[in-house]
């Protein structure tokens, strides 16, 4: 199975996508990496769904991808004596660490860490900042609050504080209990909420201990500052728009989005465009025309992935969803458009040799009739740095390990394939040339570019090109044993 684009993906599991026919469906029908949203569902939920994805991998003989997402602390507020009260802008408002019901003055906050950082004049952002509120005194128990922008709150209402660094970790005890649970399932991309700070993805690659790669969701003004150290220290990135849009004002996230894709493509790792790319599909079979535009501007920005969230995991049309989202990349892909703005915002890098190797490998890709670039890739890095390239033609990665092949889903462009251990340079030449042909990409009278790193099995070692003919017995007389 082979897809006619670059552009990869994700479909988040869930109540509407749970079944082992639903799933199937969803992968036939585009995605490319599947969601496990550890916010909703218990364990034995995310495990049945774990386990149905990679029998759908082992029947259709593809590799798939498997993001947990993190929960990340959650800030909420208490309950109230009436369950709701509506807050009117210029009224005075309360919140504290009483446990008491709560009234249209005060609200238990139960988060004394906060309090802790909040200063005269920060913002508190509730229900997704449709309430909006002003900090005018505060104490290590209280905020004494105006109302800017009222509303009705109610129990258990998230809070968002865009203003302040809070001293809190990134992982909860919650998902601490989470990412051990799913690495012992085998995930393969770990993504968490709410990073604030580098140390917070350093932390959790100590407790992943290598079992899945870290994906950072930049989702709050102190992660967008920090982005560079945090880009350094992750293995990729997730564009989390729903909370960058309450933390920060809307119209500052598509030149953050743009900013965010750009810096991930530079170094050579992964980036989704996340939330509402499609929202009104979780109710109706075809999206709005700003919708697909979205979804188009992520594409021609060159982010390696898009997501869906409730349209694939909870809304009435997930197949429909992912459809979409597969025809509007096909369609801009083909746009001659698209292939000007990518190559205009491509990165020089020349670090390294390997820097050269992929480089050139797109450069003569681009200048001769070459089908494909094929390359090695133990760890998935010299796959990573040819998607980085954003060449004209296929992407094949050749890895003998599946959980590379697996991460490598959610990079652009990459075909992955699983080949045997090679340990000569013309068994890898021979491998990517049976790779090309058996899946589609060119045919006897054709030519590829091969990648490789001499020793094999080395990472970091990309050091050797070759223009390598399909026909396998032109191989062995340039090659002979």
């Amino acid at each position: 199975m082979r897809r006619h684009r670059n552009v990869k993906i994700v479909a988040t599991l869930g109540p509407a996508s749970s079944s082992y026919e639903m799933i199937r469906a969803l992968f036939e029908a585009g995605a490319d990496v599947f969601r496990l949203n550890m916010s909703h569902g218990v364990h034995e939920d995310i495990r049945k769904r774990h386990e149905i994805i990679r029998q759908v991998e082992k029947d259709l003989g593809r590799p798939i991808g498997i993001l947990a997402d993190l929960q990340g602390p959650k800030l909420r507020v208490g309950v109230f004596a009436n369950g709701e009260e509506e807050l009117v802008a210029g009224a005075a408002f309360r919140m504290d660490l009483s446990a008491a019901p709560g009234d249209v003055t005060r609200v238990n906050l139960p988060h004394p860490e906060i309090f802790a950082a909040l200063e005269p004049g920060a913002s508190l952002l509730v229900n997704d900042g449709k309430i909006r509120l002003t900090v005018d005194t505060c104490g290590k128990d209280f905020a004494d609050c105006t109302v800017n922008v009222g509303g009705t709150i109610s129990n258990r209402k998230g809070v968002n504080v865009p203003d302040v660094v809070l001293p809190l970790a990134a992982l909860s005890q919650k998902d601490r209990g989470d990412l051990e649970f799913v690495c012992e399932l085998g995930v393969d991309w770990l993504a968490l909420s709410f990073v604030q700070r580098p140390e917070d993805v350093i932390e959790a690659r100590g407790l992943a201990k290598g079992r899945a790669a870290i994906l950072s969701k930049i989702e709050k003004p102190a992660a967008v500052k920090a982005y560079d150290a945090i880009l350094q220290v992750s293995d990729g990135i997730m564009v989390a728009r729903g909370d960058l849009g309450v933390e920060l004002p809307v119209t500052s996230v598509p030149p953050i989005q743009k900013r965010l894709v750009r810096g991930a493509r530079a170094a050579a790792k992964p980036v989704i465009v996340a939330t509402q790319m499609l929202e009104s599909m979780i109710e109706s079979p075809v999206p709005t025309r700003a919708e697909v535009s979205d979804v188009a501007t992520a594409i021609y920005e060159g982010a390696d992935a898009i997501m869906l969230s409730a349209e694939s995991a909870a809304g009435k049309y997930p197949v429909e969803a992912v459809m979409t989202m597969n025809a509007v990349a096909m369609s801009v892909e083909k746009d001659p458009t698209y292939r000007s703005v990518i190559e205009a915002s491509r990165v020089v890098r020349r670090e390294s040799v390997a820097d050269g190797i992929v480089a050139a490998a797109r450069e003569i890709a681009e200048a001769t009739n070459i089908k494909a670039i094929c390359c090695f890739s133990q760890s998935g890095t010299t796959a990573s740095l040819v998607a980085r390239e954003r060449p004209h033609v296929p992407i094949i990665a050749l890895t003998p390990l599946m959980s590379t092949a697996r991460r490598l889903a959610l990079t652009w462009g990459a075909h992955c394939v699983i080949t045997p251990p090679q340990d000569r340079f013309k068994g890898a030449v021979l491998a990517a040339v049976r790779a090309a042909r058996e899946d589609g990409f060119a045919t006897e009278e054709d030519q590829i570019v091969v990648t490789a790193g001499v020793p094999f099995n080395v990472k970091g070692t990309t050091n050797i090109l070759r223009v390598a003919p399909c026909d396998e017995r032109l191989i062995s007389r340039v090659d002979p044993e």
